[in-house]
């Protein structure tokens, strides 16, 4: 039987967390002797951590920091990154084996690929790996985007072949996916100081049509396909959606008009006491935007954004217990919840979550629920972050979390995904430093559409 579908595991005890972190983190490449020259990486620290010392003793050491444990997710949800991305194209895999063994699927997502250009932006300043090597990395695969990776009217298609660009059969061109990606081209733009990169990102920016995309209405279309047109499902209802609105309504070459974010709609939800803005749709909406684009002390006509994602982890959390009060899954806890867009067991990949109940909700744990929403609430999400990696082993792998597990039934998944790597990474960072906040918002684009549509 597989280790990750082992029914039996038991609980890690904080020792036996420790020296697991420490083996993931003697494992990554920056440590080889090859690369002995990175002494960025504090080595004093792993040590300890893993409950050793430099004369041999055995005296107690004190457990990791909540800083030093966002840290080592960090480091690992790089190697993702930087491994499971094609070293000529740039282009990062939508999923691969969480253990990090030989995978030949070549399937990238643009979204994947935008989240890995903002870790490789984070890497770089926390000296993960030289600086020359990833600024290389993100030159080739601006390169790539600009050259050769297909694209309509400069909006790109959600999968791709990461080797060679070309389309997924039947792929969408994806209005919110290419702004994901928009978002990791413009983080590389202000991060590195290297003039082909910051021509080649203002190029991939400027070149995107985005009245084109409204195809005749007042708001985006989720999309196109060659042979059919445009996808009639529309961004009309509060979402993930502020990013794509927000790089549109900035466009110094092809923008749509301030009015535009006045367009979709901005729903309630109340659950327990909790009211905010939000609709049917799981938590990742909350974090997605908000990964980049800095929302905190300002709000716009409507609502103050940031508090409105601190009150719907809240909510989320608090519906979470409430399934397990009511008796249908018991595994929900104090420091044990999460259900957000992720694979299933039984179901594929399936958006979940609530309130109010969405999806085959059947007691998984999805780790980046709580890793996506930890600026928001920190103290929560940490504890269930930490809980997760030292009572579930199996759930911790090459690249920190794997995508989802079911405590009920011993299920783990196999697969790390990008995306749920990626908004965890860039989330722990924002509230470690404010680094990708303070980054891509030197930008003047978003700067300028955030005043267009009122914020202050």
């Amino acid at each position: 039987m597989p280790a990750w579908t082992d029914p039996t595991r038991k609980p890690l005890s904080r020792r036996q967390m420790l020296a697991q972190t420490c083996k993931t983190a003697l494992a990554l490449p920056w440590l080889n002797v090859a690369t002995a020259s990175l002494a960025t990486l504090n080595l004093a620290l792993i040590e300890s951590s893993c409950g050793g010392s430099s004369n041999g003793s055995t005296a107690p050491t004190p457990p990791l920091s909540d800083d030093q444990f966002l840290d080592l997710t960090e480091q690992a949800a790089f190697l993702y990154f930087w491994e499971q991305a094609s070293a000529t194209t740039g282009q990062v895999k939508d999923r691969a084996y969480a253990t990090g063994v030989n995978d030949t699927r070549t399937l990238s997502s643009i979204a994947a690929t935008g989240f890995g250009l903002t870790a490789l932006c984070i890497a770089a300043q926390r000296g993960y790996m030289p600086s020359s090597q990833i600024q290389a990395r993100v030159l080739a695969t601006l390169n790539f985007i600009w050259n050769d990776l297909p694209q309509e009217n400069g909006f790109f298609y959600h999968y791709v072949d990461m080797n060679t660009g070309l389309a997924e059969p039947g792929s969408e061109v994806s209005s919110i996916d290419t702004s994901i990606l928009l978002c990791g081209v413009l983080t590389c733009r202000q991060y590195f100081q290297d003039s082909q990169i910051q021509s080649l990102a203002a190029q991939i920016y400027q070149r995107v049509n985005w009245p084109w995309m409204l195809n005749g209405g007042t708001t985006f279309s989720q999309g196109w396909l060659p042979g059919s047109g445009f996808l009639t499902t529309r961004w009309d209802t509060y979402s993930e959606l502020m990013m794509l609105y927000l790089l549109a309504i900035g466009s110094t070459t092809y923008p749509v008009p301030a009015s535009s974010w006045n367009a979709f709609s901005r729903p309630l939800v109340t659950f327990q006491g909790y009211t905010y803005i939000s609709g049917n749709a799981p938590l990742f909406i909350h974090q997605y935007s908000h990964a980049w684009f800095d929302f905190r002390n300002q709000q716009d006509a409507y609502a103050n954004y940031f508090t409105n994602s601190i009150i719907a982890t809240e909510a989320h959390k608090a519906f979470c217990l409430s399934l397990s009060l009511a008796g249908e899954f018991s595994d929900y806890q104090e420091n044990l919840w999460g259900i957000t867009a992720s694979d299933s067991q039984n179901n594929g990949y399936v958006a979940w979550g609530g309130p109010p109940t969405m999806g085959p909700i059947d007691g998984s744990i999805v780790p980046s629920a709580a890793g996506g929403s930890v600026p928001f609430l920190s103290p929560d999400c940490i504890a269930a972050l930490r809980n997760i990696q030292s009572a579930y082993s199996n759930a911790w792998q090459r690249y920190s979390y794997v995508d989802a597990f079911n405590p009920l039934t011993g299920w783990y998944d196999t697969d790390a995904l990008g995306i749920s790597l990626g908004i965890a990474m860039l989330m722990a960072e924002n509230y470690r430093s404010a680094f990708v906040w303070d980054t891509f918002m030197q930008n003047p684009e978003p700067q300028a559409a955030m005043t267009a549509v009122g914020f202050t």
